[in-house]
């Protein structure tokens, strides 16, 4: 098992910047971000992809930035130019084989932590 720990969220005003954090257990080459909001489907924010460099949700690019931290075995990621449609649920996510954008192919999971931006 493979035990994630984020944290990092909170209530911010539109343009702020937010950095989420999550600690793992245990290093995975598959790791990524996913949000999901009420009502809607879990989608993918930014992972490290097969070839090991980085991918980004076309909502995200030029805002947010994934990174991490294997001698602290810690995810980040790092929130910028913050719009209202971020707010929702942020969760880390990890897996040994498949590095892609479909949160199906994830087997570990953070609790979540909540971002909320308004205007």
């Amino acid at each position: 098992q493979v035990q994630l720990v984020d944290s990092g969220g909170g209530s911010v005003q539109a343009g702020g910047s937010l950095r989420l954090s999550c600690v793992f257990s245990t290093y995975t080459n598959c790791m990524g971000w996913f949000r999901q909001s009420p009502g809607k489907e879990r989608e993918a924010v930014a992972f490290f992809n097969v070839a090991g460099g980085t991918t980004y949700a076309d909502s995200a690019k030029g805002r947010f930035t994934i990174s991490r931290d294997n001698a602290k075995n810690t995810l980040y990621l790092q929130m910028n130019n913050l719009k209202l449609e971020d707010t929702a649920m942020y969760y880390c996510a990890a897996d040994r084989y498949y590095c892609t954008h479909r949160p199906g192919h994830y087997d570990y999971w953070s609790q979540g932590t909540q971002v909320t931006v308004s205007s």
